[in-house]
């Protein structure tokens, strides 16, 4: 049983206007409709569209593969071997999910060509066997007596499961309003009056369509209500394991936070430093200003953003300190895992310290404020170059109007403290070149590093980071980074809380930064030189710490890290995985498609050694026509490589002696193409015209005198 006429065509169209594949949708209905003014058909046989079936099943596995790459998969379930909890058991199943999805959507592209085929050969009907394998197993058991049963092989039409599928493909759009279940319920009502029983007279089938409509109309809105409601609940659960807390206005730390912090061993960066260039120390993406228990924000810098433009214009060339001199550079592989109010993935750039420009940096929006935030807008994985050294940085001095300074700011809460630790050090009235290596080597002396933190037995009514400096001297770099900053601030010395990656774990020819990489240190003013260094008073044990937690699979998350991030970067444009891929795909189904139409006529020619009988399958290629050609070369006038047959007519007539053949030659031309690539060929007449004529043409080419050269 075959749809109606342009029932198909309308469905794919349906399809790309909701799954937001409209042209594509245009396309290959336009291609299926076709066939109702394209007459030539193809004589597939069983081998043929088994090939086809193999060749779409073959796309739908790696259609799986990239989507389960692109939407997370890999990572997710690396996080879930090594260690399973309900975080990263909600990931992997949402990676899942948003695999399925996308497969799904992409179901009538996937089998397009095995209804193309079927569209487009002279067979109405393809044996079940091809696309079933219970089916395929069945006919093989049967005896060849069985088999000769006109009932022993099942066939059918693929247009209703195909346009079956292409409705599911159709559920999962992303619009919001009432479109797809109108134009579902046009669309099958279109295919039910198609086949109505006459035992329904017309009116009576059109009110219980509405009817059943209706109610389904109903029926879907209070569904649809409810599952939003779920929806948005499940995403402000997840909102809270699925992303670093960090943001440009404010840095919520786990400052009082008990029990052990843990940590994701999951690549979020990749570092290839330049030859001659040592790698960063630290990539820093913002830094804050005040101290709120347990967070700290932007102040001043929360909404100074400035956009920097490209320089040159269209260079992807973006010059962060106008005239700094760069001595050292390192590309950098990141993702944009946020989302601006456009839509479009957003996100800080991590950033080495000194940074100056940034090139080949594919983003639509960069903008910096003067806390040294750098937040780009563009794809959702970039890969850049950053030009980097000692001196001046995008970061703004500190603010010199008394009372408003957020670089020296202390919460009265934690003074006690650390006048305390001041007065241990004796520190008071030292210069900064003195106080900075006390302070490094008291951190380093006294205190340990620790993601535990146990229930305080401090005295009552005290603060988690004064009972930090006093109590337990331990716990990890947050603690560290913020006790230094405001130790340093009593101490009037401007200081800033900076947040980013610690770069130190090296792989093949670069480095990988992790999601346990992440750390806070802090930024010192020095006053001699007029800019912000970095100081890091974590004790340097850290990161061996960190590596105890290592799970043993942890290369298996890698390696489905690595395969995310090339997926990644060919999903946003940034490899040239895309021309490798057409490279191979293309020849290949080129082969494949020459086996399915020409296979039939090498089996007819098998047997067949030499002789004309040869050319029985290839239509023209014993037109007399190549005689003429060839004797026409001889004479100096070759026809070159890619040149129109007209142009070269043009070429020999000319030379004065040759100008009385170009209208024969037009003429025998026209009767080569015709026997050429005309399916219908040529009459008896016109077969013997074309011998005729150019016998004629090669009589008067001989009364020539060759003496004319090729242009």
């Amino acid at each position: 049983m075959k749809p109606p006429p342009l029932l198909l065509g309308a469905t794919l169209l349906f399809w790309g206007w909701q799954s937001e594949f409209l042209v594509v949708g245009a396309i290959l209905g336009a291609v299926l409709e076709s066939a109702r003014v394209i007459q030539t058909r193809w004589e597939f046989s069983d081998e043929d569209f088994s090939r086809v079936w193999t060749f779409c099943a073959l796309l739908l596995l790696a259609s799986a593969l990239y989507a389960f790459t692109a939407n997370e998969g890999p990572s997710s379930f690396g996080g879930l071997f090594s260690g399973a909890n309900p975080v990263t058991t909600t990931r992997a199943s949402s990676a899942t999910a948003r695999t399925a999805g996308a497969m799904m959507r992409w179901l009538p592209m996937i089998f397009f060509p095995f209804i193309a085929a079927q569209t487009f050969s002279t067979r109405e009907a393809i044996p079940l066997t091809i696309i079933s394998l219970i089916a395929r197993r069945r006919w093989k058991k049967l005896t060849p007596a069985d088999k000769a049963s006109p009932q022993a092989q099942l066939s059918l039409h693929i247009g209703y499961p195909y346009f079956a599928a292409t409705l599911f493909a159709t559920t999962f759009h992303s619009a919001e309003n009432n479109s797809f279940f109108w134009g579902l319920a046009g669309l099958l009502t279109w295919m039910l009056w198609a086949h109505q029983t006459r035992r329904v007279a017309p009116p009576v089938w059109i009110v219980l369509v509405a009817l059943v409509l209706g109610l389904a109309f109903a029926g879907q809105r209070g569904i649809g209500g409810l599952a939003g409601y779920l929806q948005g609940r499940n995403a402000q659960w997840l909102t809270r394991f699925m992303r670093r807390n960090v943001d440009p206005s404010h840095s919520r730390t786990a400052i009082g936070q008990l029990g052990d912090i843990k940590t994701s061993g999951r690549i979020v960066i990749r570092l290839q430093p330049k030859p001659g260039s040592a790698p960063p120390e630290y990539l820093r993406e913002a830094s804050y200003r005040i101290f709120k228990s347990p967070g700290w924000f932007a102040g001043s810098s929360k909404d100074d953003f400035e956009i920097v433009a490209e320089d040159p214009p269209s260079s992807v060339s973006w010059p962060l300190v106008i005239g700094k001199t760069n001595s050292a550079s390192v590309n950098i592989a990141c993702y944009l895992d946020s989302t601006s109010t456009n839509g479009s993935p957003q996100g800080l750039l991590p950033l080495p310290t000194g940074s100056g420009r940034l090139e080949n940096l594919p983003v639509f929006v960069l903008r910096k404020n003067s806390a040294g935030a750098v937040v780009a807008e563009g794809p959702g994985v970039v890969l850049f170059d950053a030009f980097f050294g000692p001196g001046l940085t995008m970061d703004a001095p500190p603010s010199v109007s008394p009372g408003s300074n957020d670089d020296l700011m202390v919460p009265e809460n934690e003074q006690a403290a650390l006048d305390a630790v001041i007065e241990e050090l004796q520190l008071l009235d030292k210069p900064p070149a003195q106080v900075l290596p006390a302070v490094a080597g008291y951190f380093a002396d006294k205190f340990t590093y620790s993601t535990w933190q146990g229930r305080d037995r401090g005295t009552p009514g005290t603060t988690p980071l004064s009972r930090f400096l006093r109590d337990s001297r331990k716990g990890h770099c947050e603690y560290f980074a913020t006790a230094t900053v405001l130790l340093l601030r009593q101490l009037k010395i401007p200081t800033r809380y900076a947040v980013g990656y610690s770069v130190h774990e090296p792989s093949g020819n670069g480095y990988v930064v992790r999601l346990s990489d992440a750390h806070a240190w802090c930024l010192v003013w020095n006053e001699a030189r007029q800019t912000w260094v970095d100081f890091d008073t974590t004790p340097a044990s850290w990161v061996a710490e960190e590596a105890k937690n290592r799970s043993p699979f942890r290369w298996l998350s890698d390696v489905w890290s690595r395969l995310t991030f090339e997926f990644s970067k060919f999903r946003w444009g940034q490899s040239k995985l895309r021309q490798y891929l057409l490279w191979i795909v293309v020849p290949g189904l080129v082969l494949l498609l020459y086996q399915i139409i020409f296979r039939r006529g090498r089996r007819r020619q098998a047997g067949q050694k030499t002789g004309p009988a040869l050319f029985a399958d290839w239509p023209g290629l014993d037109s007399e026509f190549y005689q003429l050609e060839k004797q026409i070369a001889g004479r100096g006038f070759p026809r070159k490589p890619s040149e129109l047959w007209t142009e070269w007519l043009r070429r020999v007539a000319e030379p004065p002696a040759l100008a009385g053949l170009q209208q024969p030659l037009r003429a025998l031309l026209r009767l080569h193409y015709r026997y050429r690539f005309d399916p219908p060929g040529l009459s008896d007449a016109d077969r013997e015209a074309l011998k005729r004529e150019t016998q004629v043409c090669l009589e008067s080419l001989n009364r020539v005198r060759p003496n004319a050269k090729s242009h």
